[in-house]
Formats: structure tokens, sequence, C-alpha cells
């Protein structure tokens, strides 16, 4: 059993996303995500840089299509998701590293000091997709009239 840790980060994306898909099919998208820690300075009163943390951050299918279709090096971000641990071995050293990335829930651009353009798609695939959906009348034009 694994315990999920859920991960928000707000950042500046240090490059653009990577976009591929694995052998069976599922596309993904990795990007990496710096997130710059300011500080009060209470002897001056003014707010400092604190250290800049980098996280790398992977999601998949549709969603990770629309990151690297919309998101680009320098685009400020929310990343919703959860923290999973690894290792691997280093193939130079022969040793154990261990690694943390935030498989993302939800990725989106973030509108604090930005602006945005949302650009829809349909959920349908095929005409549906573009129907108008039903059209509905008052009763009383309708022609059933209401009793009461």
């Amino acid at each position: 059993m694994t315990t999920r840790i859920p991960v928000t980060l707000e950042g500046n994306l240090t490059g653009d996303p990577e976009h591929g898909g694995s052998d069976n099919g599922t596309e993904y998208a990795r990007f990496t995500v710096a997130v710059n820690d300011r500080r009060l300075n209470e002897t001056t009163g003014t707010w400092e840089d604190a250290g800049t943390v980098f996280h790398r951050v992977v999601v998949f299918n549709q969603q990770a299509r629309n990151v690297a279709d919309s998101l680009h090096k320098g685009d400020a971000v929310i990343v919703a998701g959860g923290l999973r641990f690894g290792t691997y071995t280093d193939k130079e050293t022969g040793q154990t590293r261990e690694t943390r990335d935030v498989v993302a829930d939800n990725v989106g651009a973030s509108v604090k000091f930005q602006t945005v353009t949302v650009a829809r798609t349909p959920k349908a695939e095929g005409p549906a997709a573009h129907a108008p959906g039903p059209q509905m009348a008052p009763a009383s034009y309708a022609g059933t009239g209401m009793n009461r």
C-alpha cells in the first residue's frame, strides 16, 4: 500500500514541456517547475528571494497534449498532484539514487501575473461534439397549458 502525498505547486516552467508516448501508447508531458521562496526581511521590511526549488512534474493522456500545446518556458503555472518516489541505479557509479516527481492531476496557467486565453475542446468526438443540444420552450408556449 502506498501513501499519497498531495502537493500543490505555484511557479514557472524552466523549459518547454517534453511531450512523448510510452511503449504502451500512454501520452506524457514532462517539465520542471521552479518555485521561488520569498521571505520578509524583518530588519529592512522588504521581501527578498530566499532560494529556488526545482520540481520535476509529469502529466498523462489528453492533459499531456494540452500542456505541450499550451505552456512554454517561463509561463507561470499551478500544479496539483501527488508525490511519487522512486529509485534507480546510476550507470556511471553503480550507486542507488532516489527520485522525487510530482504526478500531476491538474495543470493550469496561473493568472496571478499574466493573462491567458482559454480555448475549450469538445468532450465528444464527431458531429455530436458540435450539436446544439435540445431546445426547450416554456410550457405556456408549447401549447400544453397549465392547470392548477
